[in-house]
């Protein structure tokens, strides 16, 4: 049996659960949902992109949904730009837990951002994904390229066969690892460009689907 999660949120992530295209209501929700809640709890939230006093991270009412909330995830290069500015990230460490005998995996992730690069100019949006302690990681990396200076957005899909699923029967923190860079290029270097993970829209920035199946019985 296979399930899937919605992951999304204004900016950046929020959970609720979903099931594959199929299932779906016309509202948008699902018929099957797991037997059992849900819990994703935020154990660490680290980078540059994310520096302290600068992340807010909300989990809902019934701990089956959060929000992460950036107000300073920017990178940028030329002109007077700080040298070590063109690469920003932000990882996040969380504890998900599952209905007993489910496990889950990243199946898809939506991003969106703003980008104001100079002819020349380029820019990366790049995400892993691993389980702690495992050698298994999976990256996605998107390119833009100079003049652009307009909302952005990019997608992570992951084939079936080829998700990294969590460990059954074994509790193992799940990581998301966000990246920005932006190369000002030779023709554009005197002009600042950049990239944030945000929109100016304000609407949802970063959603995340996962897919969930019941582990084999022991």
């Amino acid at each position: 049996m296979t399930r899937g999660l919605l992951l999304s949120g204004a900016v950046a992530a929020l959970l609720t659960t979903a099931l594959p295209a199929q299932a779906a209501t016309s509202s948008g929700g699902f018929e099957d949902p797991p037997p059992d809640k849900i819990v994703i709890k935020v154990a660490t939230v680290n980078g540059s992109g994310c520096p302290a006093g600068t992340t807010a991270v909300a989990v809902s009412e019934d701990n089956t949904a959060f929000t992460v909330t950036y107000s300073d995830y920017l990178a940028q290069a030329g002109g007077g730009s700080d040298p070590t500015a063109f690469r920003r990230n932000c990882q996040l460490n969380l504890i998900v837990h599952v209905p007993q005998g489910f496990t889950y995996a990243i199946a898809s992730a939506d991003y969106r951002g703003f980008a104001a690069l100079q002819s020349g100019a380029t820019g990366t949006q790049r995400a892993s994904y691993y389980f702690q302690g495992s050698p298994n990681t999976a990256s996605r990396s998107h390119p833009f390229n100079g003049p652009y200076n307009d909302n952005w957005q990019a997608t992570d899909t992951t084939d079936w066969a080829q998700l990294v699923w969590a460990p059954c029967g074994v509790q193992r923190n799940f990581n998301i690892n966000t990246e920005l860079r932006v190369a000002a290029g030779s023709t554009s270097a005197n002009k600042v460009s950049f990239m944030t993970m945000d929109s100016t829209d304000g609407d949802i920035s970063t959603v995340y689907h996962l897919a969930w199946k019941e582990c084999p019985e022991k």
